[in-house]
């Protein structure tokens, strides 16, 4: 067993004996997937909008993580919208997966001419288990190496657990300024599989932070932000900090926004904090985005940059967002003036 298997194994079991606070999933295209990252940001775009995300991390290891997600919102006035995401991620090894579905509701307030707060809060029910098929106990070996295709094992049945929860949010908003903070698993449910034998695994809350500043660039005599075509033009950097029980994150990076054409450079990691004697630094996160009428694609790869290495073959993530509208156009209010600020997805 090399020691990237050894690094997941150990993982996976302190998950299912309980003896470690487990992470929710984490996509590093974070804009792109808006109702996963805060539920004040349901409806932003004023219309509606579809979504997909995909992330497959560590693929050149058979105990890769594959997170989907499936979302649609819709913004039903000025002031409130509506949401629903389905989540599903899986660990390769033993199939040890979670499925959510969630629905949201924002609400927006116009605090002064220039500012805009949105909260928003998320109901979800969660189905978590494990595909004990997948894997080989002690009784299964015997003297001669083989390896037994049946076990007596009772812990062999696929067993799994259910819970609801909550998640609260809110974003406040300027034309070129935005700040946002989240707060997922309110309940801290408990998510253990052998939960009937009195032990528990309580899943920590989750804290996040995220903001940014859209800065228009010049073109030519035309003005700042849009060529006389109408292509946006822009500057956007922006970070995103998680803390969940022990563990916590930042990613730091800048968009750039060409249209039809959106890059991005970031990185993820605390260089000054050190986890058990190792430096937090993460990985490097590349983007490449195309935009097409209403809607956009992009695609995202991280360059592990961690102890374990490029071996792992990083992350690969996709996500395929589409804005539409339902009847005739919304009459005009003082408030859509202001251009959220948020990149390009919104």
């Amino acid at each position: 067993m090399n020691k990237f298997r050894l690094v997941i194994l150990l993982l996976l079991l302190a998950c299912i004996n309980n003896k470690a606070l487990s992470q929710d999933p984490q996509f590093s295209q974070y804009y792109a997937a808006p109702l996963y990252l805060n539920p004040g940001l349901i409806g932003i775009n004023g219309e509606g909008r579809a979504g997909i995300n995909y992330r497959n991390q560590w693929p050149s290891i058979d105990a890769n993580f594959e997170t989907f997600s499936a979302w649609a919102d819709y913004n039903f006035n000025f002031n409130s919208s509506g949401g629903i995401i389905i989540t599903r991620d899986r660990e390769g090894l033993a199939g040890l997966s979670s499925t959510s579905i969630g629905l949201q509701y924002a609400y927006e307030l116009e605090l002064n001419s220039k500012w805009i707060f949105r909260p928003g809060t998320q109901l979800s029910y969660t189905t978590r288990d494990l595909n004990f098929s997948k894997l080989t106990f002690g009784d299964q070996f015997d003297n001669t190496g083989l390896v037994n295709p049946t076990s007596a094992e009772s812990l062999n049945s696929g067993l799994k657990v259910n819970y609801l929860d909550m998640a609260f949010g809110g974003i406040f908003f300027s034309n070129n300024l935005w700040l946002g903070g989240a707060v997922h698993n309110i309940f801290e449910p408990d998510q253990s599989l052998i939960a009937g034998d009195g032990v528990s695994s309580p899943l920590p809350r989750k804290f996040s932070l995220h903001g940014g500043y859209k800065l228009p660039l010049r073109v030519g005599s035309h003005g700042k932000g849009t060529t006389p075509d109408g292509k946006e033009r822009s500057v956007t950097p922006s970070f995103n900090y998680r803390s969940q029980g022990k563990f916590d994150q930042l990613d730091l990076g800048v968009f750039f926004t060409l249209e039809p054409v959106i890059l991005g450079l970031w990185y993820r990691g605390i260089p000054i904090k050190t986890v058990d004697g190792f430096s937090n630094n993460e990985s490097i996160i590349v983007h490449m985005g195309l935009t097409k009428g209403r809607a956009t694609f992009g695609y995202s790869y991280d360059l592990t940059i961690s102890e374990l290495g490029v071996n792992t073959g990083g992350a690969h993530e996709v996500s395929l967002i589409y804005n539409f509208r339902i009847g005739p156009p919304k009459p005009p209010k003082d408030v859509q003036r202001l251009r959220c600020p948020v990149p390009f997805i919104f």
